[in-house]
């Protein structure tokens, strides 16, 4: 989608498959974004930054303690400025089948020291087991410079 708009941009995934088939797509679309076989836990290894990232259905994947190293790694690769837009699924979407819910407490108690949370809305994520989607949190925060101690 960046690359559709001219974009510069970087699609990373812990799957060769899931690069591999994104490749393909971009190649058919005459488009030329870079992709890389990374796990999100060591993003900040990398030492890349970004102004932008966009993460549809991750979040929601990690445990606790995942989860509080992904926003670390996220703090060391979003600029100062730069924002990270997520779309997880809700704890408001009933049922037990699918990837763990997240709240809204969650959210703001993830972001709540290097970030300012810009927005979290509710919204629909699509899965392929049901036409209607499901509940999901839309959510945006941008990284900020946090003071020295």
């Amino acid at each position: 989608m960046a690359a559709e708009l001219g974009l510069e941009a970087t699609g990373i995934d812990s799957s060769p498959r899931a690069i591999a088939r994104a490749e393909q797509k971009a190649k058919s679309r005459n488009l030329a974004p870079r992709f890389l076989v990374n796990d999100a836990l060591e993003l900040e290894t990398r030492n890349e930054h970004y102004d932008t990232v966009l993460d549809c259905g991750l979040f929601h994947v990690f445990d606790d303690h995942d989860r509080a190293i992904f926003v670390r790694n996220l703090q060391a690769t979003v600029t100062p400025g730069g924002r990270y837009f997520m779309l997880c699924f809700s704890d408001g979407q009933p049922g037990d089948w699918g990837p763990r819910r997240v709240s809204r407490a969650e959210i703001e108690s993830s972001f709540a020291h290097g970030w300012h949370i810009d927005s979290i809305e509710q919204s629909r994520i699509e899965i392929t087991i049901d036409p209607e989607g499901a509940l999901a949190w839309l959510v945006s925060v941008s990284a900020i410079e946090e003071p020295l101690a």
